[in-house]
């Protein structure tokens, strides 16, 4: 299978057409706002456009997407006007946002002293805010707390790499990327 990362903006029922299912469709339906029945139907049209129509997608205990292919990983991020959807061999997770998204209320609520001192690029609560959610998504272990459990250590925006560690495990290597006026942190 490999890795692959494919950011996307949301497609509309049209451009998801072959690629979801009619329980899917009805599914989408039952949200209220438009933007968030397109990216539920976007992350599942590109997993099949990229796996095979006939994939199963399902949920996880800890509700994370899983599809019905041995050793096939999937990580799933969205956020107004962007869909992120990682495809991997090995367990992975996605965070995307949008860089003009103001943290600075909830920053903090997830971001400790030491984080905040990581760096002064205006873009750095973003980056710590997406390399928590994929270190959440990629634990698989609800209930983690992104102030005292999930860390980030290092941030290198040059280099894309972000360096983390979920409660006092081993740290993690997650990368970073810019694409179209988003922050992507994923793990792959």
């Amino acid at each position: 299978m490999g890795k692959a990362l494919f950011i996307e903006p949301p497609m509309d029922e049209a451009g998801v057409a072959g690629w979801v299912t009619s329980d899917e469709l009805a599914e989408a339906r039952r949200f209220v706002r438009e933007g968030r029945r397109r990216e539920y139907l976007t992350w599942r049209a590109v997993v099949r456009r990229e796996l095979g129509a006939d994939v199963r997608i399902a949920y996880d205990a800890a509700g994370a997407p899983v599809v019905d292919r041995d050793g096939v990983y999937v990580g799933v991020s969205h956020c107004r006007g962007r869909v992120a959807v990682c495809l991997s061999d090995v367990p992975c997770a996605v965070d995307i946002e949008p860089e003009a998204r103001d943290f600075s209320r909830a920053a903090p609520r997830y971001m400790s002293l030491a984080e905040r001192a990581l760096s002064d690029d205006p873009l750095l609560p973003a980056a710590v805010w997406c390399a928590k959610e994929t270190l959440y998504k990629y634990a698989g272990r609800p209930g983690l707390d992104m102030l005292y459990d999930l860390h980030v250590e290092a941030v290198d925006f040059e280099a894309g790499v972000v360096v983390g560690r979920i409660a006092d495990g081993e740290p993690l290597r997650l990368s970073l990327k810019r694409a179209d006026g988003f922050i992507v942190v994923y793990i792959l």
